[in-house]
């Protein structure tokens, strides 16, 4: 019984992130689908354009969405992280922005909040294929 108590003591005292497979040592998050040579020129799109995606690292609909463009693309998107202990954090950046939900886009001077598929985003942009 003393060693079930020491170990869940120890469990409640780490600190409270989310473990789970797509997170690496580093806090960020790890994108594993395969891009598409569309999902690739968006992106760059995106980025050439101003297009910034506000994520945490531990946020599954931030997860979801960075799968939609694959991890070929999402290394050509402009990603700010906003968990402080995230990899690169810009926290305040995030709080400048009063960014409230992730994942969130800034397309044109507007914060978007929420997963967006590519179409979405698309027509949010004004992308044509």
């Amino acid at each position: 019984m003393k060693h079930l108590l020491i170990t869940l003591f120890t469990v409640l005292a780490l600190p409270n992130d989310v473990i789970s497979s797509h997170l690496s040592n580093q806090k960020e998050l790890k994108v594993t689908s395969e891009s598409t040579t569309e999902s690739i020129k968006f992106a760059k799109y995106l980025n050439d354009n101003g297009v910034v995606k506000y994520s945490a690292y531990w946020c599954p609909n931030c997860l979801n969405q960075s799968e939609l463009f694959g991890k070929q693309a999402y290394k050509e998107l402009n990603v700010v992280e906003c968990a402080r202990d995230g990899k690169n954090s810009q926290t305040q950046l995030c709080i400048d922005k009063k960014i409230q939900g992730f994942p969130s886009w800034e397309i044109n001077g507007k914060i978007i909040i929420g997963v967006k598929t590519l179409k979405e985003l698309s027509k949010l942009t004004g992308y044509k294929k």
